[in-house]
Formats: C-alpha cells, sequence, structure tokens
C-alpha cells in the first residue's frame, strides 16, 4: 500500500491520495473496494465506473459507492485527487438531513456518479482539497472532524450542482417532491433483492402504484418499474463480471425462484443471456450499460 496520509481512529478511516501512475494502479486493485470514494479528475481522465465510461471534458468529482466498480483507464496532464473513506467516518444515510445526498450523488435511479463542475466552481472545490491535505500535514486534536466538514462541504457543493444538471424539470418542483424522488431511489436501493413490482415501493411509500406511477409520467422520468428492473440488472451484471456465481445462483441472491424467468427478464433488457453476457465482459469485451 502506498505511503498516503490518512486518518484512522476507533474503525473511523479516511484517506487521501494524488493521482498518479503508481496510485493509479493501486485504486485499480482490490484495496479501496470497501470504501466509499471521491475523486476529483480535471479534463482529459477516463474512468470506468460499473460497466459504464467516463471522460471527463472539463473538472468533474465522481461519488463511488463501496458496491460499486471503479477502474481508471486516462490519466490527465493535470493532478487529480482520490479519497476514500469507511462508513464509519461519515455515513450519508445517518447524516442524510445535513447533506441530503442519498438517493442523489449516492443511489441515484440515473446510476449517475459523475458531477461535472461549473468553471467558477473549480477554485473552490480546488482549495477545499488543498485545506484536507492542509490538515494531514498538520494534524491536531481537531483534525478529525475539520476533515469531515471538508468531506460535507464537498457533498453539498456536488448535489446542489449534480441536481441543476440531472434532475431539470424536478428542480421546479417544491422539495417535498423531490425528497419523494430521492425516497424511492434510496428504497429500490435497500429492497431490490426482494421487491421487484412497483407496487412494493408504492406501500412502502404509502401511496397507490398508480400514483407513484403518475408522479414520474408526469415529469417525463423513466418509469418506476423500468428503474427497479435496471437496478436489479445492474446487481446481475456486477455479480456476473466479478464473482463466481452462476446463473442460477444469481437469480437467487436476486430473489427469483424461477431461473428461467430471471434469464429472461435479463435477455430482454440486456440483449444477451446472462451466460453470453458473462462470457463476452470476461473476453474483455467492452460492454456498456445502456
Amino acid at each position: 500500500m502506498s505511503n498516503h496520509p490518512f486518518f484512522e481512529s476507533n474503525y473511523k478511516k479516511l484517506g487521501f491520495l494524488i493521482l498518479d501512475s503508481d496510485t493509479i494502479s493501486e485504486i485499480n486493485g482490490d484495496t479501496y473496494k470497501p470504501y466509499i470514494k471521491v475523486l476529483y479528475l480535471p479534463k482529459g481522465y477516463s474512468i470506468t465506473i460499473d460497466f459504464k465510461q467516463y471522460h471527463t471534458t472539463q473538472s468533474s468529482l465522481f461519488f463511488v459507492n463501496s458496491n460499486q466498480y471503479l477502474q481508471i483507464l486516462k490519466e490527465g496532464t493535470k493532478q487529480g485527487y482520490f479519497m476514500y473513506y469507511n462508513r464509519d467516518f461519515y455515513c450519508v444515510q445517518i447524516h442524510d438531513a445535513e447533506v441530503a445526498c442519498d438517493g442523489l450523488l449516492f443511489n441515484n435511479i440515473f446510476e449517475m456518479p459523475m458531477t461535472a463542475l461549473p468553471e467558477k466552481e473549480v477554485a473552490v472545490i480546488e482549495s477545499i482539497y488543498d485545506q484536507i491535505q492542509e490538515e494531514f500535514e498538520a494534524p491536531d486534536s481537531s483534525q478529525e472532524e475539520m476533515i469531515r466538514t471538508y468531506l460535507k462541504q464537498l457533498i453539498i457543493k456536488a448535489t446542489r450542482i449534480w441536481k441543476i444538471q440531472q434532475l431539470g424539470v424536478l428542480n421546479e418542483e417544491p422539495s417535498k417532491e423531490m425528497d419523494f424522488f430521492r425516497d424511492f431511489s434510496r428504497l429500490v436501493e435497500i429492497h431490490f433483492r426482494t421487491k421487484h413490482s412497483v407496487a412494493d415501493y408504492a406501500d412502502l411509500l404509502g401511496v397507490a402504484s398508480k400514483t407513484l406511477s403518475n408522479k414520474f409520467n408526469r415529469l417525463e422520468l423513466t418509469q418506476p418499474n423500468d428503474i427497479i428492473k435496471d437496478r436489479i440488472i445492474l446487481e446481475a451484471k456486477r455479480l456476473l463480471g466479478y464473482s463466481a456465481l452462476s446463473v442460477k445462483e444469481i437469480a437467487y441472491q436476486l430473489g427469483y425462484e424461477d431461473p428461467a424467468y430471471f434469464n429472461r427478464l435479463f435477455t430482454n433488457k440486456v440483449g444477451d443471456t446472462p451466460s453470453n453476457f458473462k462470457k463476452k465482459y470476461l473476453q474483455g469485451k467492452n460492454i456498456q450499460l445502456e
């Protein structure tokens, strides 16, 4: 493991790496998989998150959850930063009232981990990273709280920008509507292995299935049923690509008692059978999520 600054105390951990060829190959290994990751990548970087590639045409932040798969493919000319931390250090679910990012930056129904930074925000974000570096260079008793404060600033800033970039018309809705969509997002992330129908989530949200669908229709968002199924398919792809489980075992893990039904669902959504997808993926084919 490279020699980089990190904070560790009572199960809480946060670390900070400046990107170069050595740290990138380390990040692309298994060391940081269990952590939540925040990347600051200036122009010219290429990365893969799960099965999608992203190319930065301007400075961007990426928020990557511990269950997502990250590879940095190409380094830009300017310095990038990689921060990782565990839930003991900062859990967005517990602190959601502070930062309101769960269901947006993390666990969002759009599967969009990238926040492209407007020019005027770049200096602000870079100064936050500079301050984090300074904390590591001259630590004192308040180091943990200061680093956590800077992390929260990054999350809050990025959430505001992400909402403008990704949610379009939803930004004009009352905040309770935004909270409704965030709640739906979070519930899908929690329950997708066991709850597969719109009715299941309507029950959890305390509304009729039709009301749930109508809210999405009115704003021309992807239908709830498609969002649920897309989340299941994403997990299936992760398990096919990165685990040794058989297709039948994956079907059971995702709550399908009938593997043949799961097979049909996957094939309809992806255009390939699960076993074909696995074979192609392992052969290094560039499989994109639609």
